[in-house]
């Protein structure tokens, strides 16, 4: 297959195909078909992004999820957000998140800020 922009879901396809059975065995960097590989990910990663973009988790779901990543428990979010009563307020959508509450939530526990912040 030649390198060309993908344009459309097609395009899309065929350049998915093209460079899957590469990723079981990576070609090597600085050779014709390393170079290849790199170039159609690129494109296929441009693509993605503009047309299969996915949204970022919603704040709350996203400290949860690290709550049970790291085996936190609402004791260890005291620290960042308050009293557990607190706590629970949040996770149950009761209180809205704080600006000190996500910058202490982010520096924490590394949940990324574009979650804590959401749409």
């Amino acid at each position: 297959m030649q390198i060309k922009l993908i344009k459309n879901e097609q395009d899309y396809e065929a350049a998915l195909r093209a460079v899957a059975p590469m990723f079981d065995d990576e070609p090597l960097m600085n050779t014709p078909e390393g170079d290849f590989f790199e170039v159609m990910c690129l494109l296929i990663e441009e693509y993605e992004k503009k047309h299969h973009a996915i949204a970022p988790p919603d704040p709350i779901e996203a400290i949860k999820f690290r709550m049970e990543q790291q085996g936190l428990s609402v004791g260890d979010l005291e620290s960042a957000i308050g009293k557990s009563n607190r706590v629970y307020e949040i996770l149950n959508r009761k209180r809205n998140l704080t600006l000190p509450m996500i910058r202490k939530l982010h520096a924490q526990f590394g949940i990324p800020l574009e979650s804590l912040v959401g749409q």
